[in-house]
């Protein structure tokens, strides 16, 4: 539920002190900071899990091209810690959006108790995390690899 725009001759009331005004403004902005390290802790694990996973995935094909080709290798022990890897990766990515969704979601709740209570001002709202939108993506891609990869379905089997 959005509230209506305060104007200014309310702040002014609220915050008849400059001093006052400029602390709530630096609290409203390091809203925006956390949100924005919050989203670099996301991009922290996006990339391990895209490494896990891609390295993951080319072992997989790499000693299973190899096995096929020889008579000597065999590739399963080495082509199940390739699916291992991936599945790592695609859990470590799951960990991540869950914790990033929970860690918003508190800091959306915390922020608009605080615009209630005219503590900041709530003005600008929390753009959607392109970052979480990545993490999504590269989830389902890490899925349709598993699925590939264990079933020998699709682009990836």
């Amino acid at each position: 539920m959005t509230q209506p725009a305060k104007s200014e001759s309310t702040y002014a009331a609220l915050f008849e002190d400059t001093s006052t005004e400029l602390s709530s403004r630096r609290t409203g902005m390091s809203f925006q900071r956390t949100r924005m390290s919050a989203d670099r802790t996301l991009m922290s694990v996006i990339r391990t899990s895209l490494s896990l996973i891609s390295f993951g995935f080319t072992i997989h094909q790499f000693l299973g091209k190899l096995a096929e080709s020889s008579d000597v290798i065999k590739g399963e022990p080495a082509k199940n810690f390739g699916v291992s890897l991936v599945v790592i990766g695609v859990i470590m990515l799951i960990l991540g959006i869950a914790y990033h969704a929970r860690f918003m979601w508190e800091l959306r709740k915390q922020r608009s108790a605080m615009a209630r209570n005219g503590l900041i001002h709530g003005e600008s709202g929390f753009p959607p995390s392109m970052t979480l939108v990545t993490a999504v993506l590269l989830l389902l891609l890490g899925l349709v690899a598993i699925t590939g990869m264990g079933f020998r379905l699709g682009p990836f089997g």
